[in-house]
């Protein structure tokens, strides 16, 4: 009897054991599987049942959190959504979470380690921290002069502060409530389907996501690239440019929209937006001195992230004499962000150097404790300190004798660049305007913004339609903000 009763127990000590492996195996290994099975909903109910971080702008939150007493208790509200839409996203209970919302997420909704004082300790004890702040480098006052100068358009505005690369205003028009797809009602799938459905893509973030031929702006990137290259030696001599320029290998010929473009100067070039004389300098640098000339500004770069990715902006690399000429002039393939064209401005400002563009500044718990900081870094060296200064020359030339009048600020120094891009079957779609400049404050070392604006639907007839008409006003308007925030600071 008693062997049978040993036999008993060692087969008890054996299930025993399975048991504790099988519960070790689905607590421990398995676990994460278990957890994000789309139905287990326990996971949904916990993302939802305490309030979420908030994201800030000018050290007030931009973002909150309503309690609705539901199942999932907690969805996001939005104060003045449509502002922010473009750096805040959504986050959504029923089609997740975009933008900072997004590479935020963790921090915001409490589960980030870097919130835990003790590591795993969330994961032994299945809880979560309070929601962390994620605070911008946004300019508030910049941002709305933008959102607001842009109202009633279609297009886009970048800012940037040139020496550090913080991202100062981030606006896409039209715009969207992200509000209106919080929670897990009804009306929210009703929004989603009228918000994808309109054709004027109000959840199309242009200042980031969509490229456009820079078109005349694009002038910057080829007169790096002369005169580093040395190809142009004195900005006030005559080029030999005809008017109008056969492109090199065809029979098309390149006209201007102004007098005077015949043999001009490189600066009466560039102040009065001669094409001629830039599709003929860009086609004799050459196609690997463009093409490398646009990628240390930042073209054909894949992997930027400001945090979210940024869609890149094209140089091609395989082009003929012909196309390489148009291209030199922010047409045929060259494309183009907001962003991109904001970083261009800022790599003339600050000396040949492209910064890093980022829009967090730093991350803290709820109850202000920082987390996480961003530190300035250097994407490339675009061109010589020389050459740069040479552009910044050029680009004030713009503002006080050229195309670019409309953005004169009184006590600072302004330094632009217009332009008109082409687009369409046959060039025959409605110009995009575009304007690019910097601003200096008379009083100050270096330069405080930098900024890109494009307008899609440009107001008036085609042959009037100009970056330094419709564009240049709302960059004035951006750079007046983040000057008077700067006095108002003291800095």
């Amino acid at each position: 009897m008693s062997r049978y009763i040993r036999r008993a127990a060692a087969l008890c000590a054996v299930l025993l054991i399975a048991l504790l492996v099988n519960a070790t195996r689905v607590q421990i290994f398995e676990s994460s599987r278990y957890d994000d099975n789309p139905g287990n909903r326990r996971q949904m109910i916990a993302r939802y049942a305490q309030a979420r971080g908030d994201i800030v702008v000018d050290d007030r939150p931009v973002t909150g959190s309503r309690d609705t007493g539901g199942l999932f208790r907690y969805e996001r509200t939005y104060r003045d959504g449509p502002l922010y839409a473009p750096v805040t996203g959504f986050a959504s209970q029923v089609y997740g979470t975009t933008l900072l919302e997004d590479t935020q997420d963790a921090l915001l909704a409490g589960t980030d380690p870097l919130l835990t004082p003790v590591p795993l300790w969330n994961d032994v004890v299945r809880s979560r921290n309070p929601g962390g702040n994620v605070v911008t480098t946004l300019n508030g006052a910049a941002q709305r002069a933008a959102y607001q100068r842009l109202a009633g358009r279609t297009g886009a505005v970048a800012a940037i502060e040139p020496s550090t690369g913080r991202i100062l205003a981030l606006v896409s028009a039209p715009s969207y409530d992200p509000g209106q797809l919080s929670g897990a009602r009804e009306s929210v799938t009703g929004a989603w389907e009228r918000l994808n459905g309109d054709t004027a893509r109000p959840m199309l973030n242009r200042a980031i996501r969509q490229t456009y031929p820079p078109g005349s702006t694009f002038k910057v990137v080829t007169a790096a690239a002369a005169l580093d290259a040395g190809a142009v030696l004195d900005l006030d001599a005559p080029t030999t440019s005809p008017d109008p320029y056969r492109l090199p290998g065809s029979s098309t010929r390149l006209t201007n929209e102004v007098e005077g473009c015949a043999n001009a100067s490189v600066r009466y070039a560039f102040e009065w937006s001669c094409n001629t004389v830039f599709a003929k300098l860009g086609a004799e640098v050459g196609l690997k001195t463009m093409a490398d000339t646009a990628a240390r500004f930042g073209f054909n770069d894949r992997k930027l992230r400001i945090p979210f990715a940024v869609a890149p902006s094209t140089f091609d690399r395989k082009l003929d004499k012909s196309q390489l000429a148009l291209s030199s002039i922010g047409q045929f393939d060259t494309r183009a962000t907001p962003l991109q064209m904001a970083m261009i401005a800022a790599a003339v400002a600050d000396g040949g150097s492209v910064k890093a563009p980022y829009l967090v500044e730093r991350t803290t718990t709820r109850d202000g404790e920082t987390v996480s900081t961003t530190a300035p870094r250097e994407l490339h060296r675009a061109m010589s300190a020389a050459t740069a200064e040479q552009l910044r020359e050029m680009m004030r030339d713009v503002v006080e004798e050229g195309t670019g009048k409309n953005a004169v600020i009184p006590g600072a120094t302004v330094g632009g660049k217009t332009g008109t891009a082409q687009h369409g079957v046959g060039n025959t779609g409605r110009p995009y305007a575009w304007f690019i400049s910097w601003a200096q404050p008379d009083d100050a070392l270096e330069p405080a913004v930098a900024v890109a604006v494009v307008v899609e639907n440009a107001a008036g007839r085609r042959t009037e339609i100009s970056g330094g008409g419709d564009a240049a006003p709302i960059a004035k308007a951006v750079m007046e903000a983040v000057l008077k925030s700067r006095h108002h600071k003291g800095g």
